[in-house]
């Protein structure tokens, strides 16, 4: 068994596709070929130089390596990882069919396994750093090896996805793996912050730094006391003295599991109780899909935030947070050329 990186897109724009499709798909603009015909990869190589006349010789030798695999290296029992971009979670399934070559289907959607998703919303903070740094390569399709990531995934998921503390024991990169390729540094970076902050905060000093967070951005916040909070942790509402709009409920979980649709529904209904116009529902550890589908409907309504929308509210409003958090939480702006850099 092996384990292979694959991504729904940029953006994560055909996420909810792979999954509701039970598939995952290459999804690569104008590649109407059959893949399976190319089982030399330098004729792969030659034929994408003639698709795609006038790339770099390098970046065609990229590409190469990413569209290969789905019909020539992957098999039928290997893994997958789909790190969402949706939400602070990660997916994964085993490929179940052989590679299918679709001419007829809508770009990009030509070529695609078919998987059994079953493992899904798996919140990152659950993963040790290495193995989210190789989950964060800058690449569309790779191969997961170094640092025995395969065996310890695999030990995570009869633990109930929790990591077993044990070092790793190897340390081997692989041809055609995620050592070719450059990690993701912004999320690497938010990775580590994560990590750390909920060590620090869970339960009611999650919510305290939420609360900061709002009082930061000009809201007045009232805070519950410890206990039963009716489903409203938090109040906030602009205007003077928070006379005025908008009047927001929070709800704010910390646990390690991402939160489900009942718990959406149970804001909507606070709202309504407490006379809130809008709703904001924190889930550290992110959301499940049933969530996920229901943001465009809420989204004038209830806002979501994961662990990456808490740590850039931090970024935005650092300066505005009080010395107390600040200490907490010592963070560092720095500068660096973005990955578009020539």
């Amino acid at each position: 068994m092996s384990l292979w990186l694959f991504r729904a897109g940029r953006n994560g724009e055909f996420e909810s596709k792979f999954l509701s499709d039970n598939r995952i798909y290459l999804t690569w603009n104008g590649l109407n070929i059959d893949l399976s015909k190319y089982s030399d990869k330098s004729d792969l190589f030659n034929k994408l130089q003639v698709l795609y006349e006038g790339e770099k010789i390098n970046t065609l030798r990229n590409w190469a390596s990413q569209i290969y695999p789905i019909a020539n290296r992957i098999e039928k029992g290997d893994w997958i990882v789909l790190p969402s971009k949706l939400s602070s979670t990660i997916h994964f399934g085993e490929v179940t069919g052989d590679y299918v070559f679709d001419e007829n289907a809508q770009s990009p959607f030509f070529h695609y396994r078919d998987v059994n998703w079953f493992a899904t919303d798996i919140p990152r903070n659950n993963f040790d750093q290495d193995i989210l740094y190789s989950f964060g390569a800058f690449m569309t399709v790779c191969k997961i090896t170094r640092n025995d990531a395969e065996s310890r995934v695999k030990h995570m998921a009869k633990s109930g996805w929790k990591v077993n503390g044990s070092t790793p024991s190897v340390f081997a990169d692989a041809e055609d793996s995620e050592s070719d390729s450059f990690t993701d540094i912004e999320q690497a970076t938010k990775d580590s912050i994560s990590k750390y902050i909920i060590q620090k905060f869970k339960g009611y000093k999650m919510e305290e730094l939420i609360a900061e967070i709002l009082i930061a951005k000009g809201f007045t916040v009232y805070h519950s006391k410890q206990g039963a909070d009716g489903g409203k942790d938090l109040l906030a509402s602009g205007g003077e003295m928070g006379f005025g709009s908008p009047k927001i409920c929070v709800q704010v979980k910390s646990h390690d599991d991402p939160v489900d649709r009942p718990t959406l529904d149970q804001l909507a209904g606070v709202m309504a109780k407490v006379g809130a116009e809008y709703g904001l529902l924190v889930s550290w550890s992110g959301f499940k899909n049933s969530v996920e589908q229901e943001r465009g409907n809420q989204f004038f309504r209830i806002r979501l935030w994961d662990s990456y929308d808490v740590i850039n509210e931090l970024f935005d409003n650092y300066e505005k947070l009080s010395s107390e958090i600040q200490a907490e939480i010592p963070l560092k702006k720095i500068w660096m050329l973005s990955d578009g850099a020539q």
